[in-house]
């Protein structure tokens, strides 16, 4: 079984429909089932989209309208004649417990999950007219919820479904509270952040009670009614009215659950309320706020009465109006409408301010309603009678909120719940009217920005009021509605707001630097705030609108005002940092600036201001450039040298050296420019140690090449006196005697000395001159222990003799000071020539034992087996010429020898033998050419020989063998 619509399917409404605002925002559309029923509908209710209806046999229906298909088909437990008809139905809003009432007093509970109906014992005979479900979501068990019967007695009781026979489906039942007449109305809701409080409504047909206040809360749920402490303590807020004589409907209704994404508001989670009695239609909100004393009041207080009358009366077939008004059967709340059904109509009120916007008739004269639905999670809404389904399609129903919001001037809610352009638009403008007619300028300027008002006229307006606030705030507005796109209109807008930033700021300078009278109620403090509000409202304006300021007239502008601070904030915003930087230098805030360049990424900044910058903040501006290896050390020479002009600062602590130094170890420069700066510094400083520049050459004397300049090099040493340094370039160079010269002339003996030991075993006569002239200098030298000092330097070479030092001492020296050492100088030549002498005579022995090996050589033979074969052939040795080895005894053919030695020797050896077979071969010197080849062939045994020990290599089996034979 399904339900299905007569034009469309209403169960799945087309989304598209619903967001099309040309669609009627109501519609009663019919619902065909396509099942037949066999008697009347006697009852209904619908909840999160569960449909259930009761027939007059005592069947219950309950269709999922989500899957329309799927129906429950339930009976009572009783037949009707038994326990009566199903008189009313009570669903919960999330549609999981059902409660039945029939006529004859019986009720019934029946859990979403069962299709069992049990009955409620404690409830017999109870008349149910309303129930109030409790506002905590129920899931298996309804919690504590309050029943209205027809005797006026409200009733608390918590139904748990059980499987046991034994066991009542109620926990408990008790009455709480009385009231005059049947319960019209009942409902109950939370109040935000009040766990512990609850707001219980009571409607009669003459009377509307309000409750607010504590609940109690025992141990365990369901052990105990937690509503009698409220209607103990609490007294009701009473609204009444005039009853009448005649019975006439009364029913309470809310509105259902807000929208997913409904617009934000002032009421937002706040529900609206309506109550049918004789004299009309009580609607107004239920506020979400703290429970107090005066709740109740406030809400009737600020509730309406729509009266009867307000809905017209129907026609007749002639097209006339009745004479007399039927009483509203019954009414619905939507979000923003009271749905009446009245004499066979539908008609649709705007709850906001009573204007008839919806008139239909539904049914036939003479045709009665069976119940008005309203699904409080779905927002659907339904009508029935006994044998038919309605349904009330709502489409769009807020579109027209925004158009009664503006007419009551609430213009805040109008700009809510306007949707488009257009509608946004007549919102802005009409609160920009209204708020410029009520003087208050500010407020008109932030909505005439977003509104199609004309700029030149608004502007003006403003200009004329002298209100220059309101025009900067109007601008501010303005200038954000504009699209990237429209270039000229932003830049000019931007060009103007800086102007009356400008102009702004330089008038609250001067009211506070001329102290003059303020406005009363104000102070000098005051307008300091309001200044620093200013500036700070100006620097969030250029680092947003940047890209819309033309630099050269912004900069124009606030330089017209003598406005330095606003100047740098324009900077930093567009990242102008050479203004910046030159912002901070000129007024010798080095930190700054500093802080500044550490934001950089753009080398010229460093080759711009690096010479100022060294000369105040040496290292940490070496620092930062030592965190930039991009940066290009030769630009920065300049900067470094002039640093360098202050020769008071130690080497060790020297900047500039210590930047060239990262750059030539860390970097691996290699450009002569940084390499000579650097020899520069060092050899330029007044220090009278050597020890950096000599660290940094003894360091480049590792490389192939120097990377300096020697010539320059050696330049700047000789003209700082750096001899230490000049003597190891002349050194590096190979220049020796050159260095030893300039050391001895500057009396540098002991560096001459170390320059003289250079050149060691590769030019020993070169060493000699270098240690004589050495010599010389020690013993040119005046003064008592001379003669001594080059006596003990003759020590140190051991290439000097006494017979070199003699004949540069002065003709006139006793020769008593050196005789010891003449002495030493000739045992030492005596014990030369004892031993020259023993080794002539152990040559001559040598040479005599030679000759008796050759000799005995001629006297060799070896004994050849007659079985005895070639090591190589394995075939008879005497079967042709051959070579026998006396040492090992080894034997093999001439050309088997003569191959293997050919593929074990090298190229040379390898090609003359292979030439003097040739040469043999052509009949040449054969016996010369024999004995030669002879000896190449047999010069040692290929067994035993070198020939054997590269055969290692060679592997067992060959490429020739049959593997297959080494197979295992």
């Amino acid at each position: 079984m399904a339900l299905e619509p007569t034009d469309r399917n209403i169960v799945a409404a087309n989304l598209e429909d619903l967001s099309d605002s040309s669609l009627p925002i109501f519609k009663v559309e019919r619902v065909q089932l396509q099942f037949s029923i066999s008697s009347d509908f006697v009852a209904a209710q619908v909840a999160n989209n569960v449909l259930i209806l009761a027939l007059a046999t005592g069947r219950i229906l309950r269709i999922d309208l989500d899957s329309p298909g799927d129906i429950d088909d339930i009976d009572l437990p009783k037949r009707p004649q038994e326990i009566g008809l199903i008189r009313h139905m009570f669903l919960d809003p999330s549609a999981s417990h059902l409660v039945v009432t029939t006529t004859l007093g019986e009720n019934y509970y029946l859990h979403t999950q069962s299709r069992q109906p049990k009955a409620l014992s404690r409830l017999k005979g109870v008349r149910i007219e309303r129930i109030a479900w409790n506002p905590s979501l129920p899931t298996a068990s309804t919690r504590e919820i309050l029943i209205g019967a027809s005797d006026g007695n409200v009733y608390e009781a918590y139904i748990e479904p059980s499987n046991e026979f034994y066991r009542r489906e109620e926990k408990y039942l008790k009455a709480v509270y009385k009231v005059d007449g049947p319960v019209t109305g009942l409902w109950i809701d939370l109040i935000p952040s009040r766990p512990d409080v609850r707001r219980v409504v009571i409607a009669t047909s003459t009377r509307l009670l309000h409750f607010a206040g504590r609940i109690g809360r025992l141990g365990q749920e369901g052990s105990g009614s937690i509503f009698t402490k409220l209607f103990e303590t609490e007294t009701p807020t009473l609204h009444e009215v005039a009853g009448s004589p005649e019975a006439v409907p009364s029913t309470f209704t809310v509105s259902p659950d807000p929208p997913l994404n409904p617009p934000a508001s002032d009421d937002e989670g706040e529900r609206s309320y309506a109550w049918l009695s004789a004299q009309g239609v009580l609607h107004g909100k239920l506020p979400a706020s703290a429970a107090s004393a005066s709740l109740g009041s406030t809400i009737f207080n600020n509730s309406r009465m729509l009266p009867r009358f307000k809905i017209p009366a129907s026609e007749s077939a002639s097209g006339r109006k009745k004479p007399t008004l039927d009483p509203i059967s019954s009414i619905l709340l939507t979000q923003w409408h009271i749905l009446c059904f009245v004499e066979g109509r539908i008609v649709a009120i705007q709850r906001l301010d009573e204007k008839l916007v919806y008139d239909q008739v539904v049914l036939e004269p003479g045709g009665n309603m069976l119940c008005l639905l309203s699904d409080q999670k779905q927002n659907t809404f339904w009508l029935l009678t006994r044998q038919e389904i309605f349904e009330i399609v709502v489409t769009d129903e807020a579109r027209d909120v925004w158009k009664t919001m503006l007419a009551a001037q609430k213009f805040d809610q109008a700009s809510q719940y306007a949707r488009t352009p257009a509608q946004k638009d007549a919102v802005a403008t009409a609160s920009g009217d209204f708020l410029i007619n009520r003087k208050r300028y500010l407020d008109a300027a932030s909505v005439y920005g977003k509104s199609s008002r004309s700029f030149e006229e608004v502007a003006l307006t403003f200009i004329d009021q002298g209100e220059q606030d309101a025009l900067r705030k109007y601008l501010l507005v303005k200038i954000s509605t504009y699209k990237k796109t429209s270039i000229m209109q932003r830049i000019m807008i931007a060009s103007w707001l800086v102007e009356i930033f400008m102009s702004k700021l330089n008038s609250l300078d001067d009211t506070i630097t001329t102290k003059a009278q303020l406005v009363e109620g104000t102070n000098t403090a005051e307008t300091k705030d309001e200044l620093g509000g200013i500036r700070k409202e100006f620097e969030d304006f250029v680092n947003k609108y940047k890209a819309d300021l033309d630099r050269k007239t912004t900069y124009d502008i606030i330089s017209s005002h003598g406005r330095e601070r606003e100047l740098l904030a324009y900077a930093t915003a567009i990242d102008d940092s050479n203004f910046v930087l030159s912002y901070w230098i000129q007024r010798e805030r080095w930190q700054e600036s500093l802080d500044v360049l550490k934001r950089q990424n753009d080398p010229e900044m460093f080759y711009r201001y690096s010479s100022v910058l060294m000369t105040h903040t040496a290292t940490d501006l070496v620092d930062i450039m030592m965190r930039h290896p991009d940066l290009n050390p030769r630009k920065l020479i300049p900067a470094l040298l002039n640093y360098n002009k202050d020769d008071t600062v130690p080497l060790a602590k020297n900047q500039a050296a210590r930047y060239l130094n990262y750059c030539i170890n860390q970097l691996q420069s290699t450009d002569p420019a940084i390499h000579n700066t650097l020899i520069s510094i060092y050899a330029s400083h007044p220090s009278p140690s050597e020890a950096a520049l000599m660290s940094y050459l003894s360091a480049q004397s590792l490389n192939p090449k120097p990377l300096y300049d020697t010539d320059f090099a050696f330049r700047l040493c000789i003209q700082h006196s750096c001899v230490q340094s000049a003597v190891h370039i002349y050194s590096s160079m190979g220049e020796y005697g050159s260095a030893v010269d300039l050391a001895l002339k500057h009396d540098e003996i002991d560096l001459a000395s170390s320059v003289a030991d250079k050149p060691t075993d590769t030019d020993p006569a070169l060493r000699k001159r270098l240690w004589l002239a050495v010599a010389k200098k020690v013993i040119s030298q005046q003064g008592v222990g001379s003669i001594k000092t080059a006596l003990d330097f003759m020590k140190r070479c051991d290439l000097l003799r006494i017979e070199d030092l003699i004949p540069l001492f002065p003709d006139f020296v006793v020769i008593d000071d050196f005789k010891e050492e003449i002495c030493a100088a000739l045992e030492s030549y005596s014990r030369s020539i004892s031993a020259l002498d023993s080794e002539m005579d152990a040559s001559a022995a040598t040479a005599e034992s030679i000759k008796k090996d050759i000799k005995s050589l001629n006297n060799r033979y070896a004994i050849v087996e007659p079985g005895e074969r070639c090591r190589v052939c394995e075939l008879p040795l005497l079967s042709r010429q051959f070579f026998v080895f006396p040492s090992c005894q080894h034997g093999f053919h001439s050309d088997c020898l003569g191959r293997k030695v050919l593929e074990g020797s090298g190229l040379t050896v390898r090609g003359r033998i292979r030439e003097l077979q040739a040469s043999i071969a052509r009949g040449g010197r054969r016996e010369k050419e024999a004995r030669e080849l002879d000896a190449l062939v047999a010069q040692q045994c290929i067994l035993c020989g070198d020939h054997a020990i590269k055969m290692i290599e060679e592997p067992f089996v060959s490429e020739s063998d049959d593997h297959n034979e080494w197979a295992l």
